[in-house]
């Protein structure tokens, strides 16, 4: 497909050599990988991943989503993910661009009549795999293609943008998306409730506040919860304190008592237990590994 060829060429371009790049445009990035990767932990934030070249596995609980070439992956909600590059080669890169989503464009497309509201009765997982629509595919070139000229950035990417949103909430499970905007449905309550849970990750979990301030009960709310997650709030939040205690741990002169302490949790045994359920290694092996393979890295793009 000439499209999907153009998009590939360009990303290189600007790529040159792996990692995430930003741009000049703020809600666009770039991403290259020429080998396949170990698990990444983060959270992604509500976006549109579409794939160029090579393919991507990611990880959701114990759910597994993989996309490759023309298809794109989107997040509606903030979720603590594993993405993993699953094929990617030198001389054939993992080849990626990912465009965060902008809620108010969201609410601004189902208040036009055009557009069906997301029943108030409903909530979806938040994320899906999808197959990109000629139209879709032409939006995100011509965003790229931007990059080339950043004189005209500020005037067309964001029309761009509102059009890969537009045709992404066209598809057929465009549900997902619209579920992210204010009074839309249960889900949009549950981002909100996600949003409280990242904030404060390091006290202690109130569901039944969380759950008043919902206008839910405590059931409706794991309920609804696990349904846009896949997981409860209370496994949530656990992924997001090990994600940041491992971020803490990688950049700051800490030990894993201090970060475990520092992220919520009482005990320093049980989160030694936990952090190794996630990733793999206990917490002073696995950032060894990890600056290890950090250093190996950068020796070998210089």
């Amino acid at each position: 497909m000439e499209q999907l060829d153009e998009l590939a060429r360009l990303i290189a371009q600007f790529c040159t050599s792996d990692g995430t790049y930003s741009t000049d445009f703020a809600p666009l990035s770039l991403i290259r990988n020429t080998e396949v990767a170990v698990p990444v932990y983060t959270v992604y934030e509500p976006s549109i991943c579409l794939v160029a070249q090579g393919s991507k596995l990611v990880m959701l609980g114990d759910e597994a989503y993989r996309y490759g070439p023309s298809q794109y992956f989107a997040v509606s909600v903030d979720l603590p993910i594993s993405g993993q590059v699953s094929e990617a080669l030198e001389e054939h890169p993992y080849l990626a661009v990912r465009l965060q989503i902008d809620p108010q464009q969201v609410v601004e497309f189902i208040q036009n009549k055009e557009h069906e509201r997301t029943a108030r009765g409903t909530a979806a997982r938040g994320l899906y795999v999808s197959q990109a629509t000629p139209g879709m595919l032409d939006a995100f070139l011509r965003l790229v293609r931007l990059l080339d000229t950043p004189e005209d950035i500020d005037v067309l990417a964001p029309m761009a943008a509102r059009e890969i949103l537009y045709r992404a909430l066209q598809d057929g499970q465009g549900a997902v998306l619209r579920q992210m905007a204010p009074g839309a449905g249960h889900a949009a309550s549950i981002a909100e409730v996600i949003r409280r849970i990242r904030e404060s990750y390091h006290e202690p979990l109130r569901i039944e506040e969380l759950a008043s301030e919902a206008g839910m009960s405590s059931s409706s709310l794991h309920r609804h919860f696990r349904e846009v997650t896949a997981m409860s709030p209370l496994q949530f939040q656990k992924q997001i304190r090990l994600q940041e205690a491992r971020q803490m741990l990688l950049s700051e002169p800490v030990q894993a008592a201090e970060a475990a302490f520092r992220v919520g949790y009482e005990s320093p045994s049980q989160f030694n237990r936990e952090y190794a359920r996630l990733f793999g290694r206990p917490p002073l092996s696995d950032i060894r590994q990890l600056r290890t393979r950090t250093e190996a890295q950068v020796a070998v793009e210089n």
